[in-house]
């Protein structure tokens, strides 16, 4: 099979399953689309925590911060602002990005595991500062006022597509806002990745020296990519929080939901790998269901599993099957310049 047939047949494959994720809150049950709007939303945490890790270096255990504050952005132009839910998305977004720049300047002077505590510490100062907000309940948090979900812009017409009450439209609703933001994610990513900016932040991941020596400015382009991704990670954690409809400064900062999980998603699927996020969320997903009811035994099955990748398979279950099948998604690999 040539080049061009895999690429072509890689597209088909990627469309089917996007119109099969689609039409479950359609032909699915609401506690389907409930738990694929989770699986979604870890997937584009995932994602931006693997561009940030795995592609420009920069291993941050701080990431809970734009989820709170992007859920806390969301709540407060709802709340406060009188604002739709909606639009409140973009407003978490926005407030992540306000405070990405500070952290940046703070965090971009650490490197390595200084780098990893400085975004712990500053996403812990975040969390200690939104917890003296009183207008939006302080340390014991707040909820979005009664109905606000059902009433958000377009609900009634899910409602009218799928039929069924108002709050199994709002959850349809926020599940293809979800879907959409994963698909674009990756999408840009995957673009991001293929031009002249993506090859030069690979190439500082791999070699800084080399890299400024052909010209790519290392902390202006990283710093381009923190930004960006504060703001995907903002945008999802007010999606998530929407859907959750409560929030607190514990459930919004928590490193354990946002960070830990994430970083065992991608390390499992395969760090630095656009496929890796995705096979990892699909097994943490499928762990979860099977192992919640153990309680501890689960986290510690988690772990393992986790540590045994990383000894055994460092290249995460994609890159284990990938180097045995030979089989690419998603290739990076930039071809070789032509020779006059």
């Amino acid at each position: 099979m040539t080049p061009s047939m895999k690429s072509s047949a890689t597209k088909i494959v990627a469309l089917i399953a996007l119109i099969g994720l689609a039409l479950v809150p359609v032909i699915g049950s609401r506690a389907m689309v409930q738990d694929l709007f989770m699986v979604l939303t870890m997937l584009v945490l995932a994602l931006n925590w693997n561009m940030l890790a795995g592609f420009a270096g920069l291993v941050s255990v701080g990431q809970q911060a734009f989820v709170g504050i992007g859920a806390y952005g969301m709540f407060a132009a709802v709340i406060l602002w009188g604002l739709d839910p909606l639009i409140g998305i973009v407003v978490g977004g926005v407030v992540a990005v306000a405070l990405s720049i500070p952290v940046a300047f703070f965090a971009f002077r650490l490197n390595g595991a200084y780098f990893a505590i400085g975004t712990w510490v500053a996403s812990e100062t975040v969390r200690l500062l939104v917890a003296q907000w009183k207008a939006l309940g302080g340390g014991t948090g707040t909820s979005l006022p009664k109905g606000t979900t059902k009433e958000m812009f377009g609900v009634d017409v899910v409602k009218d597509l799928i039929g069924g009450s108002s709050s199994a439209a709002a959850d349809a609703l926020t599940y293809w806002l979800a879907l959409a933001l994963a698909a674009a994610t990756l999408l840009a990513g995957y673009m991001f990745l293929r031009s002249r900016m993506g090859l030069g932040l690979q190439a500082i991941r791999d070699n800084a020296e080399a890299a400024k020596s052909v010209g790519v400015d290392p902390t202006r382009l990283k710093a381009l990519v923190f930004v960006l991704c504060a703001f995907g990670t903002g945008i999802c954690g007010a999606l998530l929080f929407i859907q959750i409809t409560r929030v607190t400064p514990d459930a919004a900062f928590s490193v354990v939901d946002w960070t830990a999980f994430v970083i065992f998603i991608t390390v499992i699927g395969g760090i630095g790998t656009l496929p890796g996020p995705i096979i990892g969320v699909i097994v943490f997903y499928v762990l979860q269901r099977a192992l919640a009811d153990y309680g501890t035994v689960y986290l510690i099955v988690l772990g393992l599993i986790g540590i045994s990748v990383m000894l055994f398979a460092r290249k995460g279950l994609w890159g284990v099957f990938s180097g045995r099948t030979g089989i690419e998604l998603l290739s990076l690999r930039h071809p070789a310049p032509r020779r006059p």
